[in-house]
């Protein structure tokens, strides 16, 4: 078993999360008809991958680039051949353009977002949606205020694995679920992933968090999407090598579930495996994601004995940016994540970052 991803796997998996998914042609693409964007910030480790994305997506053009750093707008809009914009209102007033897709800076999407919502441009917003939890519910509010079309980057959703204990837990085939647990964990801060290009990555006054926050960020969206609201949190957070100053590299929190059932939350940079990353244990089934692979046990389930990997589960939607581009397009029912909900995964991570701080639990509002 090898679990460990360097750098450039890590990118790779990430930015294009589901590749089969992605690499599928859009039903909704017209040669003469095309979506118009504009990139606006050009600063997360998942830029790379929404410019290739973007080449894959006839039937999508990205017509404006802006950054505030001069240097990295004119290497994105190179990429996605483009033109550069100096000043971002020109994108907003710009009516040609229908979306936009923020991968700036965390601390700079509040100002964007509420300027985006303003001007009706529909968004994709890199995960987390702020760098506060105040911060989040306010854009929430104006997306949806506004009546846009908006969605982030929590790509485990597509997840064939994930659908599938979803559908089992609606029809109630784990029984009482009494416990579960989600891990997201790779090697960044050993291997320096964070030392150049994506350093404010790892400043949490620049993301709003550090290793936790970042990578824990897509395991609580799987816990909260299957199991629901969170009552309460507490936590353990810190560094571990210092390799990023004041930025924290691991962690672990415990979570108590509005429907009782109690959670704990691993992730971290400084892991060289991460075998299990999912498990929920009922009084009448049991799941464990190990090495990638479902193990899966239910009284109700003829053939889930536990012993081998499940392999029948359903096929992979298309990554969160086809999605988006799609519902853009017009067509219906995406699964988009609700701008509600990434304000509220960053509400119960900054309460879990300040149960950490504080020694103690933390109610989630």
């Amino acid at each position: 078993m090898n679990y460990r991803l360097t750098r450039r796997d890590f990118i790779q998996t990430t930015t294009v999360a589901a590749a089969a998914a992605a690499a599928l042609p859009s039903a909704l693409a017209q040669a003469d008809k095309k979506i118009t964007l504009a990139l606006v910030g050009g600063a997360h480790i998942h830029t790379p991958g929404f410019i290739d994305l973007m080449k894959k997506r006839p039937d999508a053009r990205v017509k404006s680039v802006w950054d505030h750093d001069a240097a990295r707008a004119q290497k994105r809009a190179e990429a996605l051949n483009s033109q550069v914009v100096d000043d971002v209102a020109k994108i907003w007033a710009d009516p040609e353009i229908a979306a936009v897709v923020i991968f700036s800076e965390t601390n700079r999407h509040h100002d964007l977002v509420l300027a985006a919502a303003k001007a009706g441009k529909h968004m994709f917003v890199e995960k987390p949606l702020g760098i506060t939890a105040q911060e989040s519910l306010e854009m929430a509010s104006a997306i949806e205020n506004a009546n846009l079309l908006f969605t982030t980057g929590y790509f485990s959703r597509t997840d064939p694995k994930h659908l599938f204990l979803k559908a089992e837990i609606a029809q109630g085939h784990f029984g009482k679920i009494t416990r579960v647990r989600g891990s997201n964990c790779h090697s960044g801060s050993l291997g320096g992933w964070f030392d150049t290009e994506w350093r404010w990555m790892a400043d949490p006054k620049i993301a709003s968090v550090g290793a936790f926050g970042d990578l824990g960020t897509h395991k609580l969206d799987i816990l909260m999407w299957l199991f629901g609201d969170v009552d309460r949190v507490t936590a353990d957070i810190k560094p571990v090598t210092g390799r990023y100053e004041g930025c924290d590299e691991c962690g672990e929190g415990l979570i108590r579930f509005k429907s009782g059932i109690t959670g704990t939350l691993a992730a971290g940079w400084v892991d060289v495996d991460d075998p299990v990353q999912l498990l929920i244990s009922g009084t009448e089934g049991h799941a464990v994601v190990f090495d990638g692979q479902l193990y899966y046990k239910s009284a109700k389930v003829p053939g889930s004995d536990g012993k081998d990997p499940w392999m029948k589960l359903p096929s992979a939607p298309r990554a969160p940016l086809h999605q988006f581009l799609d519902a853009v397009a017009g067509a219906k029912d995406q699964p988009l994540v609700k701008p509600s909900e990434a304000a509220a995964r960053v509400v119960a991570m900054e309460a879990m970052y300040k149960a950490s701080r504080e020694q103690k639990w933390v109610g989630v509002s």
